[in-house]
């Protein structure tokens, strides 16, 4: 009976570190592979094209659409009309690939790729990665010891989404400008969602 009660106390400890675990492993990956798709989208953006600054619109259809801040009209003061009235100055133009704009229209709609995304087990930690089953540009891929369904894709969607709505500041921050190593710089220094132990040898531990 005591190694019995000894089993069941062990058993009691390990199950809710190991559910911790698998929770840790699901929001890091999904946090890796948001910025992984983030970047994958930006890339694909025609780096001559702009956006005039200023503030956007949600249109009814979904889409987004600058709004131009235009001065009020001033009624002019009594006395001699100006020679040529000065018309106002254009809001400068941006690249629209890092522009707020893009990326906030990026964050609606990006964790829908995560249905491409299956789970790899690593053999000799059980920690758990996520990896694209579908690859951008149709190369094969690697598919051993991958498992995909609909419970992965579900559980990576949501994390996904989660992320994005509580860390849309800090993405757009990341993102708003040309910068190395993103996934690790924001998922595991700024967020701590990745904790150090994934990128740190097992003999270092």
């Amino acid at each position: 009976v005591p190694a019995l009660l000894g089993l069941a106390l062990a058993l009691a400890w390990l199950l809710p570190a190991a559910g911790a675990r698998r929770s840790q492993d699901l929001h890091c990956g999904a946090c890796r592979a948001l910025v992984d798709e983030l970047e994958w989208e930006i890339s694909q953006v025609d780096p001559r094209k702009t956006i005039q600054m200023g503030s956007f619109r949600i249109n009814p259809d979904g889409s987004q659409s600058v709004v131009e801040v235009r001065p009020r009209p001033v009624s002019p003061p009594p006395g001699p009309l100006p020679a040529a009235p000065l018309s106002p100055a254009r809001p400068p133009q941006v690249p629209y690939a890092r522009s707020e704009a893009h990326l906030t229209e990026l964050l609606e709609r990006v964790c829908e790729k995560m249905k491409e995304y299956g789970e790899k087990v690593d053999p000799s930690t059980q920690r758990k990665s996520y990896v694209r089953v579908i690859s951008h540009d149709g190369t094969k891929m690697d598919l051993s010891g991958v498992k995909f369904d609909g419970d992965v894709t579900s559980s990576l969607k949501f994390a996904c989404e989660s992320i994005a709505e509580e860390y849309e500041d800090e993405l757009i921050e990341f993102l708003s400008h040309e910068a190395e190593n993103v996934k690790d710089r924001l998922c595991s220094k700024r967020t701590d969602l990745c904790d150090h132990a994934l990128h740190i040898p097992h003999d270092e531990l």
